[in-house]
């Protein structure tokens, strides 16, 4: 490996600082939505808004339902907080008047990075310490330990509620706590 000499840790320990990441991630989404003024799920939604526009592909509605796991009435609500912040605004899907295009406003990747871009600096300064080949394996556990996540979410969402004890119940694919 390339790049500078890092002191031992086990998988433990790697897997640990991750948790305390994602945890602080979290709480940082939601401090985040504030000051954009959204709630948290809207924000995600944004995300998948601006992650299509910027790949160039067109995201529907129904999309942005299934990506965020959300039912499409619960959609509805998400596109009229957005469209009202002005983030995003629906677009007829030429053909079909039943499915409408979720569009970015054309301000709203700036907004988002204006919030998002002191951090985002901080990550490129990490990043600058790390050689190719590290920041190729760091990718590909990225990208390897979210297919896990992914597998492991499905399969506790094929459970069902009330798996765990003491739990509550669920409120329905979809449900938030916080607006959606």
């Amino acid at each position: 490996m390339d790049g500078k000499k890092r002191p031992e840790a086990t998988a433990d320990q790697a897997l640990q600082a991750m948790d305390r990441m994602i945890a602080l991630a979290q709480f940082g989404q939601h401090d985040i939505a504030g000051r954009l003024g959204l709630n948290t799920t809207d924000l995600t939604c944004l995300g998948f808004v601006i992650e299509a526009a910027l790949a160039g592909t067109a995201l529907t509605a129904g999309d942005l339902a299934e990506r965020a796991r959300l039912t499409t009435g619960a959609v509805t609500g998400v596109l009229n907080r957005l469209e009202k912040a002005g983030y995003a605004r629906r677009q007829a899907v030429p053909g079909d008047r039943r499915r409408v295009h979720v569009v970015m406003d054309e301000s709203a990747q700036a907004r988002v990075l204006e919030v998002y871009g002191p951090f985002y600096a901080r990550l490129g300064g990490l990043f600058a310490d790390y050689g190719p080949q590290e920041i190729a394996v760091l990718t590909d556990w990225f990208t390897r330990a979210r297919s896990a996540m992914q597998e492991s979410l499905d399969e506790i969402r094929a459970r069902g509620a009330g798996g765990a004890k003491g739990a509550k119940g669920a409120k329905g694919a979809g449900a938030d706590t916080d607006g959606a």
